[in-house]
């Protein structure tokens, strides 16, 4: 195969965050200018391609064994057509779909949202 970069952004770069502004820089930074400034760049080296991936609100082990707190979840979950968090595999199948050649080999430049068709963000 040609090859593919998959960057790993966050909703929170789209959408911004309350109380988080540096995460959200940083994220949307990976997500807009390194993006497609790689995708030009690297297509020059045999095709490789760039995309993203930018999980929204994700529910982890490490987040389960801290505590759910299942008002934040259900305000989150309100905006999402899904209404459901994503779960890590959710966000490793979407990562894996733009890696392949042969299912995504003439995507590039582009961000995954893995986010349940969440529709902005949740104000304070």
């Amino acid at each position: 195969g040609r090859g593919s970069i998959v960057l790993i952004g966050s909703t929170a770069g789209i959408y911004g965050e309350s109380g988080h502004a540096d995460y959200a820089a940083a994220k949307g930074a990976i997500t807009s200018g390194l993006l497609m400034s790689l995708k030009n760049d690297v297509s020059q080296i045999g095709g490789v391609r760039v995309n993203a991936v930018a999980p929204g609100w994700t529910v982890t082990p490490k987040k389960i064994e801290q505590g759910v707190d299942e008002e934040l979840v259900e305000r989150a979950t309100a905006t999402m057509a899904l209404k459901k968090l994503a779960t890590p595999e959710d966000v490793a199948s979407a990562v894996v779909m733009l890696a392949s050649d042969e299912i995504s080999g003439h995507i590039t430049g582009q961000v995954i949202e893995v986010a349940g068709g969440m529709e902005g963000r949740l104000i304070p």
